[in-house]
This record gives structure tokens, C-alpha cells and sequence, in this order.
């Protein structure tokens, strides 16, 4: 059974990588049989050079999807054969320009029947295959345009992990989990835990609970990894305090999972505002709180040295 049939999928990107490797085996021996002294990795700058004769690295590099390494790379392998030469930029000496040398005009010129018979050929094969792959590679480059292989992978994989995550209201055996929570990443980010903060995190059911607030947990087979707190902040208003995700679960959409699920019950409590205080040295909480809908407002003086934004969510 061949590899490819027997992995399926998993291996689009090794299967794509084996093609082109055997059309670059075969692209070779076609050059030879023209007489044509060029490495088939050169072929997109040639096309361009011999369209326009001269042009920048950086506009080559963005016309041909390369990387400006992999196109300077080249133009120095071209400049070594005697196919191109190199100028700096009369305006610009940051700017390399590449043009075709007499060889390379050469070349360029006798190439015409060679780039008809390659042509037939390709057309040749897209009508043998049951599917038109050109069509359905540029459909392809289309999508991954739109997001990335890497992007699409991470979505499915912080799907995958958040179905295995539960969202359960606080009962006293997570005070602990509030507590080490918070001082984890309060310690990491600001060395010491405030003292107006002491109390709501050595005892959350006095300070929180029976104030009126609810404490919220995601948990992974029982275990807490994230926190997050609804305080009473006037009427129809809830502040969203104390959340925390734990570093190993960073990243893995937990923190918005935990949030749209306290933004829910707020409203289901009747509230028509969240409010928050944060710092912007906390750049993904405060992403994650900007894609929730909340705002940076000016309230009232905070009670926290590290506080430096206020941020609410209209709920009506």
C-alpha cells in the first residue's frame, strides 16, 4: 500500500513536497534537453527578468512569493553563472536591483519553444487527472491566504481542548485554586500581592460570596486551571476581578471560554455593565477583554497601585 494512501492527510504537505521534487527532477533533465543552462529553482526570477529586464529584489521577491533571502540567494547563484547582474538603487542604495545579462538575454530569447512545449505538456496531464489541479491548488493558496495551515490547526486543536473543559460556580474546595491562581501571575507580573487584595484571596466566600459576587472555574478533568470573579460594583454592575488562567493552559482559548461563560451569567444576574481594572503590561488579557466588547472608560481612582486602565462592557 503506498504511504501516502495509507496516511491520508496527515501527510498533504509531504505528499506536495514529493511532487514537486520529482517535477524539479524532471524540470532538470527538460532544461538539459533545450540547452538550457538555468536550475529550475531560478525559473520564477528568470520569468520576471526576462518580462521586465530589470527589477528590484524586494518587488521580485513579493510578485513570486518568496522569501528577499531566498530571491537574493538565487540572484547570487544567477550573478555567479553570468546569467544577471546586480546595481544598487541611484535613489535608494538600500535597494538592489537585478537585470539580465547578455547571456541571460540570450537565453531568454531561445526559451520560447521550450515554454510551449512545457505548457502542452501540463495541459496534457490536467486532462488525464480526474480533478483539475491547478484550479484546485489556487483554491488551496486562496484558503490558507485567508488562515494560515498553522492558524487552522491551533483553532481545531483549542476547539478539541475546550470541549474537555467544564465551567462550574465556586464551591470551598476550589479557594485554594482562587488563591494559588491569582498569586501566580500577580507574582510573575508585579513581584508582590497588594494588600487590599489579601482578603478576597485568603478567604473569597467572606469578601466575594456573601457580598453578593460569584466566583466562576474552568476545570480539566476536575482539576482548576483558570479563575475568574463577578464583585457587586453598584447597581445592575458587576466588576470582572481575579481572573487567572494557569500557564500550562495559556493559549489554548481558556481565558475567552471563561469569560464569554461569566459574561452570560452576568447578564443572566441582571447586570447591564461589567466593569475592570487591569494593567497593559497584561497584553493578552487585555486582548482578550477588547474581544469580549469591553471598552477603556475613566472611572473612579483605583484601589490598586497597579491598575493603569479601567475598561467596561454595555450590556444593554
Amino acid at each position: 500500500m503506498d504511504f501516502y494512501d495509507r496516511v491520508g492527510l496527515l501527510a498533504l504537505g509531504s505528499r506536495l513536497r514529493r511532487l514537486g521534487e520529482k517535477m524539479a527532477e524532471d524540470a532538470a533533465m527538460i532544461y538539459a534537453l533545450y540547452g538550457t543552462d538555468l536550475q529550475p529553482r531560478w525559473f520564477p526570477v528568470f520569468y520576471v527578468l526576462s518580462e521586465r529586464r530589470e527589477e528590484s529584489i524586494t518587488v521580485i521577491a513579493d510578485e513570486v512569493g518568496h522569501s528577499h533571502a531566498s530571491v537574493s540567494q538565487i540572484t547570487a547563484e544567477m550573478v555567479k553563472s553570468g546569467h544577471v547582474e546586480l546595481r544598487k538603487g541611484k535613489d535608494d542604495g538600500r535597494k538592489t536591483f537585478v537585470s539580465l545579462t547578455a547571456k541571460g538575454e540570450a537565453v531568454a530569447a531561445r526559451m520560447t519553444s521550450q515554454y510551449q512545449d512545457v505548457e502542452a505538456a501540463v495541459r496534457k496531464i490536467l486532462g488525464e487527472s480526474d480533478e483539475n489541479l491547478w484550479k484546485a491548488l489556487a483554491g488551496f493558496e486562496k484558503s490558507l491566504a485567508e488562515s494560515s495551515f498553522y492558524e487552522r490547526v491551533n483553532e481545531v486543536r483549542k476547539s478539541r481542548e475546550a470541549a474537555a473543559i467544564t465551567i462550574v460556580e465556586y464551591t470551598a474546595r476550589f479557594a485554594p485554586a482562587f488563591k494559588g491562581l491569582n498569586e501566580e501571575w500577580i507574582q510573575a507580573y508585579f513581584g508582590e500581592v497588594e494588600e487590599v487584595e489579601r482578603g478576597p484571596l485568603d478567604d473569597p466566600e467572606l469578601h466575594i460570596i456573601r457580598g453578593g459576587g460569584h466566583i466562576f472555574f474552568a476545570l480539566r478533568e476536575e482539576v482548576p486551571v483558570a479563575t475568574c470573579a463577578l464583585v457587586p460594583h453598584g447597581e445592575h454592575c458587576f466588576e470582572l476581578a481575579k481572573m487567572a488562567v494557569s500557564p500550562a493552559e495559556r493559549g489554548r482559548g481558556i481565558g475567552t471560554l471563561l469569560g464569554q461563560e461569566v459574561v452570560h451569567k452576568a447578564r443572566e444576574y441582571g447586570a447591564t455593565r461589567l466593569y475592570l481594572e487591569s494593567n497593559t503590561k497584561l497584553e493578552p488579557a487585555i486582548k482578550l477583554y477588547r474581544s469580549l466588547g469591553f471598552v477603556e472608560v475613566k472611572g473612579s481612582p483605583s484601589p490598586y497601585k497597579r491598575c493603569n486602565i479601567q475598561m467596561e462592557l454595555r450590556m444593554v
